[in-house]
């Protein structure tokens, strides 16, 4: 197993960076002041200490919500490899039906970015693609 076995604690916005959860110490911070990570069902602080065994819970921006469990605590970059043995991922799996509406999306907005905003035949297409 990676990581440090001397380690009992380790603060939360290291840990999310060292691990690859996030690009950045202070985008990890970031989302902690925001509200966005929760550990054990309670508010995730970035000065917050967690252990092993710990869940935390991390909205991301496109509303997914991404569970991770603790398994081993870092506080120095080792490779991104060895990072992601640092946790377990338990996120269900994405439906594929959002996969592919993720992927329309994605596919619209780069089509019609180059030509300025959309206008409004083009935001009622967007509403539909949406299921607003």
């Amino acid at each position: 197993m990676t990581g440090d076995p001397a380690l009992t604690e380790v603060r939360l916005d290291v840990w999310l960076d060292v691990s690859c959860l996030f690009k950045t110490r202070s985008e990890a911070q970031r989302a902690c002041k925001g509200g966005k990570v929760d550990v054990n069902g309670q508010s995730g602080k970035p000065h917050r200490t967690i252990k092993t065994g710990d869940q935390i819970l991390i909205s991301r921006e496109s509303g997914r919500r991404q569970t991770v469990v603790v398994l081993a605590l870092a506080e120095k970059s080792i490779p991104r490899g060895d990072a992601r043995l640092l946790y377990e991922d338990r996120t269900p799996p994405t439906p594929p039906e959002d996969v592919a509406l993720r992927r329309a999306e994605r596919v619209f907005r780069a089509a019609h970015t180059a030509a300025g905003p959309p206008d409004k035949r083009q935001r009622r297409a967007i509403r539909k693609l949406r299921g607003y």
